[in-house]
């Protein structure tokens, strides 16, 4: 008996000593992320990401539309989208898409279209890759630097797209049985049940997110960095970008800050979601960089790159 209560203490412990180390982690974070200057970095992201996203999303939409059609897959995007910035964004977003979908050039142009893409789309995680660095506070080692570097990057950014469409085909797999699961027991059993459904179609695009975090947040910096530390960061900021997404979508339903622009007021909304959920993203990162620093040391850089000065923000 005396045995079970000290264990009972001991777990208490522990668990109130991760909470204290969990919040002591959080606040060094915000710090690091504050000096870093996040609202610099946020709109340097959404400048390269607005004329990556048509790129980005062809291909994308591409991967996953062999298996669900282009059809079903813009008209899930344009979900997506609306609830996120608003229908009117979604639909211009939707008709850009179909236009560079269905237009039919000769070979040469589909080509230099081909490459205008790749090099627009590629560009915006170079420029993340460079924040990224930023945040881990290492750099390419000039002595190691040439071509090869460079291609090294594209080639990583290009696969990145790769996963994207490969993760939107995974999401879309499992809502559409998820869906098809929803209309079947909602014959059988009571309305209340399609909470459940409505909880795990939640806990699946969570699930897609912190993939998509995870190889970015892995393969991106120039610094090694340990798949415990990754995992936690990933969840933390797909935690993060989840919630954060619902604010804004809140905040652009009901300030409609791109109602003054006019003909320009999607690209702005655009320009606006992209800057604040980069830096969302760059919060997270930097929470995996401090997590990292706690639980195992000083980090190291790649083969390729060496280390900056560091910020101290530890009090």
């Amino acid at each position: 008996m005396n045995s079970r209560l000290a264990n009972n203490h001991l777990n208490n412990a522990m668990n109130l000593n991760n909470i204290k180390t969990f919040f002591k982690l959080l606040k060094r974070t915000g710090k690091k992320w504050m000096a870093r200057g996040p609202f610099r970095e946020g709109p340097i992201i959404a400048y390269y990401a607005i004329f990556a996203l048509p790129g980005l999303l062809v291909v994308s939409i591409s991967i996953a539309g062999y298996i669900f059609g282009n059809e079903v897959v813009t008209g899930e995007l344009h979900a997506q989208i609306s609830d996120a910035i608003g229908e009117s964004t979604a639909d211009s977003v939707q008709a850009l898409l179909r236009r560079s979908l269905e237009t039919e050039d000769s070979t040469w142009a589909s080509i230099l279209g081909f490459a205008t893409i790749l090099i627009g789309a590629t560009t915006v995680f170079a420029q993340l890759q460079q924040s990224f660095n930023n945040i881990w506070e290492v750099e390419a080692d000039k002595q190691k630097t040439g071509v090869w570097p460079f291609i090294k990057t594209r080639l990583f950014s290009f696969g990145l797209i790769l996963s994207i469409g490969f993760l939107l085909l995974v999401f879309l797999l499992l809502s559409s049985l998820l869906s098809a699961f929803g209309n079947w027991i909602q014959q059988y059993f009571s309305e209340s049940i399609l909470i459940l459904v409505k909880i795990l179609n939640i806990c699946i695009s969570l699930g897609v997110i912190t993939l998509l975090f995870a190889l970015l947040l892995k393969v991106l910096p120039d610094a090694k960095i340990r798949w415990r530390a990754v995992w936690i960061g990933a969840f933390m900021t797909a935690l993060l970008f989840v919630l954060g997404e619902t604010a804004l979508g809140f905040y652009f339903g009901t300030a409609d800050p791109g109602s003054g622009y006019g003909p320009a007021s999607s690209v702005v909304l655009i320009l606006l979601w992209t800057s604040y959920s980069a830096m969302i993203v760059f919060f997270g990162a930097e929470f995996t960089r401090v997590y990292s620093d706690y639980h195992y040391g000083k980090r190291e850089p790649s083969d390729h790159a060496q280390e900056k000065k560091s910020i101290s923000t530890d009090n």
